[in-house]
């Protein structure tokens, strides 16, 4: 279990989009890398091809470290911890003590 998973809302807390706010598309564990929607876009120069008949230069997102990125909770960026309820393990906003899930 992670303390970050896919379509959490997330604040970005170091670099070029700090302060920004988005949700996970996708996550990398093994690499501990987060492509967040609209944070850290890149300029990617396409070759034509089935999917994009044109061609020419498309923005996306790239990867960010999974440590430059905070759980949003109640509209703050909140630490993340776990805890046992009803037997079972959940997310759990250290701040306010709130199960996440």
């Amino acid at each position: 279990m992670h303390k970050i998973k896919r379509d959490d809302l997330v604040k970005v807390i170091a670099g070029k989009d700090k302060d920004k706010q988005g949700k996970i598309l996708h996550i990398d564990t093994k690499n501990n890398r987060v492509v967040v929607e609209g944070i850290n876009m890149i300029t990617k120069h396409v070759k034509p091809g089935a999917g994009n008949p044109q061609g020419g230069i498309v923005q996306k997102e790239a990867a960010l470290d999974i440590s430059n990125v905070m759980l949003v909770v109640d509209g703050k960026a909140t630490r993340v911890g776990f805890e046992i309820k009803d037997g079972k393990k959940v997310r759990v906003a250290k701040a306010t003590g709130k199960v996440i899930d």
